[in-house]
């Protein structure tokens, strides 16, 4: 079973995401909807070839009338949430030669009704699964991602936000956040959640953003497998 440990603070930013203002008849449906798909893009790093969405309870009965299906289109194409090409995000998808599908389930009770599980696939890498919720006025929680459950809500600006895949290892998560602190940035909170030899880190951080090439160091640290930024880089 997994079992997560949480240092102060239960809320966690996405990246550089608009606020209320949106294309579309819903900040649930459509502003929320197209912020997952934003998250799930983030931490895929990189442009899937094909995406899977499993939608769950009123995202299931309602996202073609509420765009729900452009939105989230959208969000994997990095738009933001007030850009108009939302409208047509199908056919811009087309366009980057991304394959997608929608296919209406049931995740369970313990589940947001807003809710959509993303499966983003590429030849050359594992998929990845994705599962958030839009759970009002534009906000998103990020529930779980692939096998790691985790309370990540959407709270644009507030934090620069770094999630790390790692071993079992308390001591190389430590020694990670150590070269954080060397670059001068500080950490507000961590949150761990393990299973089996395997964790998940996300740690919330304040100051400049990472360049590109300090990510890619910290990957190189013993026991660390993937680091992702969820707020852009620098140059």
């Amino acid at each position: 079973m997994p079992t997560t440990t949480q240092k102060s603070g239960p809320h966690y930013s996405v990246f550089d995401i608009a606020g209320p203002i949106m294309v579309g008849p819903s900040s649930s449906h459509t502003a929320g909807a197209c912020k997952i798909g934003q998250m799930a893009r983030a931490l895929f790093h990189g442009t899937p070839e094909k995406v899977t969405f499993y939608l769950h309870g009123s995202f299931a009965t309602v996202y073609k009338g509420h765009a729900t299906d452009r939105a989230l289109v959208g969000g994997i194409l990095k738009f933001k949430t007030s850009d108009p090409r939302i409208k047509n995000s199908f056919d811009f998808a087309k366009k980057e030669n991304i394959k997608y599908e929608f296919i209406t389930t049931d995740l369970g009770e313990k589940y947001h009704p807003n809710t959509v599980k993303i499966v983003l696939e590429k030849w050359d890498r594992q998929p990845m699964e994705i599962t958030g919720s839009s759970i009002g006025g534009g906000m998103i929680k990020i529930v779980k991602i692939e096998q790691f459950d985790v309370d990540l809500t959407g709270v644009a600006g507030q934090f620069k936000t770094l999630v790390v895949w790692h071993n079992n290892n308390q001591q190389n998560l430590d020694a990670l956040c150590k070269e954080v602190e060397k670059l001068r940035i500080r950490i507000h909170d961590i949150q761990t959640t393990k299973v089996d030899k395997h964790a998940l880190s996300i740690i919330n951080t304040s100051g400049r953003r990472l360049k590109l090439s300090e990510v890619l160091e910290m990957e190189d640290l013993e026991g660390i497998a993937e680091v992702r930024s969820l707020t852009s880089l620098e140059k």
